[in-house]
């Protein structure tokens, strides 16, 4: 079985996948095959510099490259896969067979302070920052760009992480057993 993860801006993605860890998946996650890409090009792994680079990585190689790429190195029989960002990912992976889609949301004020918690380098500082970044990861223009809009709809499952963690893992646990 292949989980991928897709989800908006400090949704629970890495939770989700943490959690799936826990039950013995194979976490791959796109965005930190990106950031070894970008410490191997001697790239600044802001967040704007990862997705020009996912998005250039796509047109060099084909927009499925990073997942294929992350499989080359998969061993066991439950794969996770976070920070599915394009469309051509999905498809590359639908056709491997049991493949699963789950995106991860939250009310935007939610997100936004997760943010101010987290505190990561390179994180929005204002809720209209947030909503200005997520626009450009959500409706990118191009072939093999980022299209997490896009992505998102085309997801099997939609987990809404509005509350606390062991409410998110109740609604993982509920979609994995429709899948196994």
């Amino acid at each position: 079985m292949i989980i991928g993860l897709t989800g908006t801006f400090a949704s629970g993605k890495d939770t989700v996948a943490e959690y799936l860890e826990k039950r013995g998946f194979e976490h791959f996650s796109l965005s930190d095959e990106i950031r070894k890409i970008a410490s191997e090009r001697k790239i600044i792994t802001t967040r704007d510099n990862l997705r020009e680079l996912g998005n250039t990585l796509r047109n060099e190689f084909g927009a499925d490259y990073l997942p294929k790429r992350v499989l080359k190195r998969a061993k066991g029989k439950k794969i996770l896969i976070s920070s599915i960002r394009q469309p051509a990912e999905i498809n590359y992976l639908k056709k491997r067979g049991n493949f699963v889609l789950i995106a991860v949301d939250a009310p935007i004020e939610i997100r936004f302070k997760r943010l101010k918690r987290r505190s990561r380098s390179g994180d929005p500082k204002t809720l209209r920052g947030l909503i200005e970044k997520e626009k450009k990861e959500m409706q990118s223009k191009g072939k093999n760009v980022q299209k997490l809009h896009e992505c998102m709809l085309r997801a099997d499952y939609i987990v809404v992480n509005d509350g606390n963690f062991n409410e998110l893992y109740k609604e993982v646990d509920r979609v994995l057993s429709k899948r196994t």
